[in-house]
């Protein structure tokens, strides 16, 4: 199967989320900002960067391409969620089976 140049983009960057989801750089810190250790804040912000990110990752059809199933933003096949593109996916999957 062939991947597409943004698709391989995806793997260093979901690389890098697991590398650092370690503090690495606040291992030894003792530091407290609003009753909570700093690296309970680290974790806190790079949830909310994870879950960025994989949204921005399933919007942009790389999780379809990655299943082996056709996405909606490459076909063109209607809007997601409309009865029109429901259709029409669940035509394409009973084509498949």
């Amino acid at each position: 199967m062939m991947r597409s140049r943004s698709d391989l983009v995806w793997i260093p960057t979901f690389a890098i989320l697991v590398a650092f989801a370690v503090p690495w750089p606040l291992w030894g810190v003792n530091r407290v900002v609003a009753g909570l250790p700093v690296w309970i804040w680290w974790h806190v912000a790079w949830l909310g960067l994870c879950a960025a990110l994989f949204a921005l990752f399933v919007r942009s059809g790389a999780w379809e391409r990655g299943m082996g199933q056709r996405s909606t933003t490459d076909s063109g096949s209607g809007t997601p969620g409309t009865a029109s593109g429901t259709a029409k996916t669940a035509d394409a999957e009973g084509d498949r089976r």
